[in-house]
């Protein structure tokens, strides 16, 4: 069975590796860029957070994570930022990012909860099965 999201994103581990990826992606009108990574967890199950390369303004590149394991631990979750907050730019996750966690075969542990997408209101949830929840607001979520 699945850890519940909300235990994942409460984790603190989990939250400070949001929040620095927040304030790595540089958040503005323009400019910014994507951060994201993978969640893991080991066979007793203690959380860690593998950071992704740097991405750009509008797209991040996941990498390789064969069997739904990094450094040989299960995925739990993923992650990305949307930092740029004008109008040529999404804060809720696109197609592109719905279709990439649904149709990545990776990414079907059975303990596997989705990618939150940070964005400058709202943290949302894309599910393994492509649909997308608004699981927090972004800014109470840092402050709590």
């Amino acid at each position: 069975m699945p850890q519940p999201h909300n235990v994942i994103l409460n984790n603190p581990v989990v939250r400070a590796a949001l929040e620095t990826a927040w304030v790595d992606s540089a958040a503005e009108v323009s400019g910014g860029h994507e951060e994201g990574g993978f969640v893991s967890t080991d066979a007793a199950g203690n959380i860690d957070v593998v950071r992704w390369p740097e991405g750009e303004q509008d797209s991040i590149r996941v990498p390789p994570h064969p069997n739904g394991e990094i450094v040989g631990r299960r995925i739990v979750a993923t992650f990305h930022t949307h930092p740029n907050t004008g109008d040529d730019y999404l804060q809720e996750p696109s197609e592109s990012d719905k279709r990439a966690v649904r149709d990545d075969p990776d990414l079907k542990g059975a303990d596997y909860v989705g990618e939150f997408v940070i964005s400058y209101e709202m943290i949302f949830l894309i599910t393994p099965t492509g649909r997308v929840r608004d699981v927090a607001e972004t800014q109470e979520f840092f402050a709590g």
